[in-house]
């Protein structure tokens, strides 16, 4: 009987290898050959699926050019009969549900892709797939296997079309030819150019959307984000680099030696070289390796040389050539292994796994126990920071009315004791997410080493704008949901105008939605009360007079808007205001639809070009034109009202193109520079910019430069690094003085958190307004910026408005669109959108 059992075993794992082609045969190439479209992989994955009882295959969501998500979930055929039980036994250990698990299988998740002309990824897990269900089928009876080929379907292919389309019959590895030189914006980032390996916990854009939906459903224990970086640097494996956050366990670190010991066993048979601790680290908490972490995985970033410029094969600075077929072998050797030293060690792993978020609910480690987020917040913004909080499973409740308490004021920079009150609400990080709660909302980011690959600083009060406690002692929610208040319409017999508030960008939805419906809108320069209600500056008000065109459909469209975009409206019968100035002054300003146009291509920055793409469609849902850089010669500037340059270098665009822009300004256009595009344009004639503010500040600063000049000299070549960044700001948050009676910073305080993520420094304006500046003597309020840097920006501009001839240039020396994630931001560049010069 044992040996006829055996016979059937040794028969049906044949049959498996049999029904299962490989990747050359489903492709009709050898990986490493070619490129292979999205498209393709998916077939492969779901013929694998078709072929073999150990591979499911789902499909998780839609990009937006509707190319499927899928992930493939890889186990031994009686896992998979069991696969739900192993599911939320796998939440069960991480506290999500109650009960205690009967099953020990881990679960290895691994990611694919997600910077799509980091292009080996996807093919070698076509290699890796074939691999588990074939020679390492046993391994999946210990663990279950998740992967996802491709988080950026989009990028991959536009990576893909290009190196098909314009690579040689065959390949040539000189790096100066066509094909390792991708075109503008090349295939790095998804269909609005966002990097999405900086969106893990923004969860800004559908594919990440989609995916944490998923992973949340999961919660894998082992988590691995494959990487290519360039094309002259050995592979990267785990252990990541300083910084690591404090809050990351022993055991994540050690196992991540181990697996990375593991790794480079193999890579040490085939004389392979790499690299480990060094360059990436563990902060930032929006990667594919830091939110696994932060989620209680050990999350790990692999890194293979090759890239954009990789191309199927490439010369190194050492003469060797870098194949495609190379970088497939060290993905597929390190995904492989990966799974090997997981299952087993999976005792322990799942051990270490449960004592993460077992901490986290009775003893947790942090500062900070928890924080406060306070009902008196715009109900806008309390909603969206719920929904938010829901997409990442942060449990929040609300707060004990009356209670005292004593925390960390993030509007103040200072601790004080203030009373919990009943709208308020309560996130503790006594609970299993608390480790990813805690690090999200730190009013300042714990910076082991300053040397960090991208920002040290998002604390997210600060970016979405909300007034909030940070609190040191163990505080526990109530068991009551957060609930907004119902938007209201007060009703009037034939109103004479219906007044909105300007508080958020939901209210900027709304201006922009009356304006595509030609609905004429007007706001408010001066506070106003009438009818025993006080406005603010930039309260839109919609008067019947001037709407004659929508006649009797006129109270129906804009009440029927202001529902669908949940935005209270007040009607009024009478345009005589009890205080402030009357609805036909001219301090009440008619607001013209404007016609937007954006700078792409050659010298923009993508990605701050797709912020700005995102930002009208996605969130505003108003039309934008995009002009591209290399034809800005020959377009007729007269039909745009705004223009938009977002971050990047704009040398390129020549004398001719400068002129253009300086007559269309002064013919009344309203140009908006963003971040670098300042650079173009400073101490230009006709421009109030200037790198300094006059001969005092140039030599005062210059005598600061001469002495640090002096100080260099002396520096260690060991030392070079750490000298190097004392001039620089990866990302670090400011207070900024604002004057908000200006246009610019209607709805807004006296004070605006900014996220500075570059060092160049401009001086405040002369003759023109300085919105938003820097004050002296000001450092970071979280994340770390160099001391030669906080010098320079002290008394530096922020965001300033300048009159040249009939128009206006707006300067926003930071970017508010900043990864879509910096929510309080976005009210501000509406208003230079709607506002400013109006």
């Amino acid at each position: 009987m044992r040996k006829l059992l055996l016979l059937l075993l040794c028969l049906a794992f044949t049959q498996t290898w049999a029904q299962v082609q490989s990747p050359k045969e489903f492709l009709g190439y050898e990986l490493g050959e070619r490129f292979t479209r999205h498209h393709r992989v998916v077939e492969y994955y779901q013929h694998v699926a078709a072929n073999s009882s150990k591979v499911v295959l789902k499909e998780y969501g839609r990009t937006f050019e509707d190319r499927p998500l899928v992930y493939a979930i890889a186990t031994s055929e009686a896992n998979h009969q069991n696969i739900e039980t192993i599911r939320t036994d796998n939440l069960k250990r991480a506290g999500l549900q109650s009960g205690s698990p009967s099953t020990n299988i881990p679960i290895i998740w691994l990611s694919y892709n997600v910077h799509g002309n980091e292009s080996v990824s996807m093919e070698a897990s076509m290699a890796t797939i074939y691999e588990l269900v074939t020679n390492k089928a046993s391994w999946l009876e210990e663990g279950v296997v998740i992967m996802d080929p491709c988080i950026n379907p989009d990028g991959r292919d536009r990576y893909a079309n290009y190196y098909n389309q314009y690579g040689n019959k065959d390949y040539n590895p000189d790096p100066q030819s066509k094909e390792h030189n991708e075109v503008w914006p090349g295939g790095r980032a998804n269909h609005y150019l966002f990097d999405l390996n900086r969106d893990w916990a923004w969860q800004t854009q559908i594919e990440s959307q989609k995916r944490i939906a998923v992973y949340n459903q999961w919660m894998p224990q082992i988590h691995v984000d494959f990487h290519e970086q360039g094309v002259n640097s050995p592979y990267y494996m785990a252990p990541a680099a300083k910084p690591y956050h404090e809050l990351i366990t022993k055991w994540q670190y050690d196992f991540q030696v181990t697996i990375g010991k593991n790794n480079a066993k193999y890579f040490d048979q085939n004389g392979w070289l790499y690299f480990t601790k060094e360059r990436f680290d563990l902060l930032y908490p929006s990667y594919g390796d830091t939110y696994p972490v932060y989620n209680g995985a050990i999350g790990m970033t692999y890194e293979q040389g090759g890239g954009g410029r990789g191309g199927l094969g490439v010369l190194t600075a050492e003469g060797d050539t870098l194949t495609l077929k190379d970088r497939i072998a060290h993905h597929h050797s390190n995904g492989v292994s990966t799974v090997e030293v997981t299952v087993a060690n999976k005792a322990q792993v799942l051990q270490e796994y449960q004592k993460f978020f077992s901490n986290n609910v009775n003893s947790f480690p942090g500062k900070y126990k928890g924080f406060v987020i306070k009902g008196d917040n715009n109900p806008d913004k309390l909603t969206a920071l719920t929904n938010w909080l829901d997409a990442m499973g942060v449990s929040y409740g609300t707060g004990a009315a009356g209670k005292p308490l004593k925390g960390f004021n993030y509007q103040t920079q200072a601790t004080e004791s203030f009373n919990l009150n009943s709208s308020d609400l309560v996130i503790s990080n006594y609970q299993p997410r608390g480790v990813l709660a805690s690090i999200l909302f730190e009013p300042s980011t714990y910076v082991e080493d300053s040397n960090t690959y991208d920002i040290t600083a998002w604390g997210v009060p600060y970016a979405k704008g909300l007034k909030a406690y940070a609190v040191s002692e163990k505080i526990m929610p109530g068991t009551g949901k957060y609930s907004a208040p119902s938007a209201e319409v007060t009703s009037a017999d034939k109103a004479y105008a219906y007044i909105a508030r300007w508080q958020t960008l939901e209210d900027a939805k709304f201006l922009a939605q009356l304006l595509k419906n030609k609905v004429k809108v007007r706001y408010a320069e001066t506070p106003f009360s009438i009818g025993g209600k006080n406005y603010e500056r930039g309260t839109l008000i919609i008067t019947r007079r001037g709407n004659e065109q929508h006649a009797s459909r006129f109270d129906g469209l804009v009440k029927g808007l202001a529902k669908e975009y949940g935005r209270s409206l007040d009607a009024t019968t009478t345009g005589f205001v009890d205080s402030g100035k009357d609805f036909g002054s001219g301090d009440v300003h008619y607001i013209d639809a404007p016609k937007v146009a954006v700078l792409a291509g050659n010298g923009v920055s993508s990605l701050a070009f797709g912020e700005t793409w995102h930002f009208f469609e996605r969130q505003l849902d108003y039309p934008i034109s995009v002009l591209d850089t290399d034809d800005f010669g020959r377009f007729d500037l007269s039909g745009y009202d705004v223009i938009i340059i977002q971050n990047g270098r704009y040398n390129g665009l020549g004398d001719g193109s400068m002129k253009m822009i300086d007559d269309w300004v002064r013919n009344g256009g309203r140009l908006i520079l963003v971040q670098g595009a300042l650079n173009s344009f400073a101490d230009r004639d006709g421009y109030s910019l200037k790198r300094y503010a006059d001969d005092d500040e140039k030599a005062a600063l210059k005598k600061l430069k001469e002495k640090w000049d002096e100080a260099d000299a002396s520096v260690k070549y060991a030392d070079r690094e750490r000298n190097y960044i004392q001039g620089i700001i990866p990302g670090a948050i400011y207070k900024v003085s604002l004057d908000n009676t200006h246009p610019l910073a209607y709805g807004y305080g006296n004070s605006y958190f900014s996220l500075k993520t570059a060092e160049s420094r401009f001086g405040k304006l002369s003759g023109a307004w300085n919105v938003a500046y820097i004050p002296t003597g000001a450092k970071p309020v979280s994340g770390f910026a160099g001391n030669r840097v906080q010098k320079e920006l002290e008394n530096s501009l922020v965001f300033g408005v300048d009159r040249m001839g009939g128009g206006q240039v707006i300067y926003m020396s930071d970017n508010p669109l900043f990864r879509a994630f910096w929510d309080n931001g976005k009210l501000l560049f509406a208003n230079a959108v709607f506002f400013v010069g109006q």
